[in-house]
């Protein structure tokens, strides 16, 4: 089976046995059986509530009407409202879309807010789409989520070639069609519309004070020590440059075109500034070559997989040197290659809590929406950190408990709070 699942800026194919949602079940029925989940809660939530499909209509600048097909899954809706980024790539397919919905899930209940999971996408290539295209794209696109998204129901998020433009333009399709404005419909908007300051690093500065936790539990000290970047852009180039300010040295980093080497340390601020002028890291002065793959297996304090699924496997596992793994991308890392890296002492810490940074501010931003109050962004940080602190305590405290590895300790603690949610509620009628 071939998927292709962008987290950050990296389109890369990747050829597997499984889909992305079968490896999302499988790690949820690894920590079910830890707790010995009953069946029917295990049926329950190894399912997603809501899969919506449409195929819709978008006008076009030179007149002519194309026919796009889009998806809105929910996977859970019993803590509360559902939460999840919508994405455009031409490789969008609803298998990934649920998955994506189950990770969100389990990624709220880590943190303790209280969401459900959701995403959504539409299988187009953004990039070959005029502004003006992309706007009829979003506003169609959103008419035809009406029945089911809402500041109380569902609240679409920016993820892959979508941004907070697109979010703009899908409040104001949203408000248009209730009458009146409604910023809490969806987060990840402009500042001016009721946007939270901190939202744009937030993913990034997350896995950061993640990576801070873990260090402390290793006695690893973090000025000086070496960290290896897979991903340049929204999650990766962020995190590379909030670790950096902290005194670590990245030494490696790279994008979909490649990755640059430099065993003295990269100046990310230079790395940044010249991606953004040339759109790549390829040519970058005083560093080497270094493949993507290559950089996983480098000699490294930390490493950050910021960029596909399945980046980790078995087969390089046994090759990967880090003393920590942080997960800044959704699921890079196969259930086989978890278990490789746990047998080889590295403390991995998982998606649905590393790069939980993201989602958390997003909170933040619908809670000043909802009351219109707004932030500052040190109010919004020093609550993010407090968050990410609680939030490693209980996941490390979980996994020592039941002799497991961090991500099915994760999952554990998730899965029980969403498992309360549902018994408590029952089953209507």
């Amino acid at each position: 089976m071939t998927s292709t699942t962008i987290v950050d800026d990296t389109t890369l194919t990747i050829h597997s046995e499984r889909s992305l949602f079968d490896v999302a079940v499988e790690q949820f029925s690894i920590a079910a059986d830890v707790i010995g989940l009953a069946d029917d809660l295990r049926a329950r939530l190894s399912t997603c509530q809501r899969e919506m499909t449409v195929h819709f209509p978008v006008k076009m600048d030179d007149g002519s009407v194309k026919v796009f097909e889009g998806h809105r899954v929910q996977h859970n809706r019993m803590p509360g409202p559902t939460k999840g980024g919508i994405r455009y790539h031409q490789n969008v397919t609803i298998s990934e879309v649920k998955a994506l919905a189950m990770f969100m899930t389990w990624k709220c209940a880590v943190v303790g807010i209280p969401y459900g999971g959701a995403k959504g996408g539409v299988k187009v290539d953004a990039k070959a789409l005029s502004e003006k295209e992309l706007e009829n794209l979003t506003r169609r696109f959103t008419s035809e989520l009406m029945p089911i998204i809402g500041p109380d129901t569902d609240i679409p998020a920016p993820d892959v070639n979508t941004n907070a433009q697109t979010m703009a333009w899908l409040m104001d399709t949203y408000s248009m069609n209730v009458g009146h404005a409604v910023p809490g419909v969806t987060t990840g908007k402009p500042i001016v519309l009721g946007g939270s300051e901190g939202r744009n690093e937030a993913t990034g500065r997350g896995v950061v004070y993640a990576i801070e936790e873990a260090a402390r539990d290793i006695d690893l000290d973090l000025y000086g020590a070496t960290v290896a970047v897979q991903g340049c852009g929204n999650v990766g180039g962020i995190a590379a440059e909030l670790i950096e300010e902290i005194g670590a040295k990245v030494v490696a980093i790279s994008d979909s075109r490649g990755g640059i080497y430099n065993a003295n340390g990269l100046n990310m601020k230079k790395v940044m500034a010249y991606k953004a002028e040339t759109g790549s890291l390829a040519g970058f002065n005083d560093s080497e070559e270094i493949t993507s793959e290559a950089l996983l297996e480098l000699d490294c304090d930390i490493l950050i997989p910021a960029a596909l699924e399945n980046a980790i496997t078995a087969e390089n596992a046994p090759r990967v040197r880090a003393r920590i793994i942080a997960e800044g991308a959704n699921g890079p890392t196969s259930p086989e290659a978890d278990l490789i890296l746990h047998d080889a002492g590295i403390l991995l810490l998982p998606d649905i809590y590393a790069n939980a940074g993201g989602v958390t501010v997003s909170y933040f931003e619908w809670v000043q929406a909802m009351q219109a109050f707004p932030w500052s962004e040190q109010q919004v940080n020093e609550r993010l950190r407090l968050i990410m602190s609680k939030s490693y305590a209980a996941m490390r405290d979980t996994s020592k408990a039941n002799n497991v590895s961090f991500r099915t300790g994760a999952l554990v603690r998730a899965i029980e709070r969403v498992a309360e949610f549902t018994r408590i509620r029952g089953v209507y009628p």
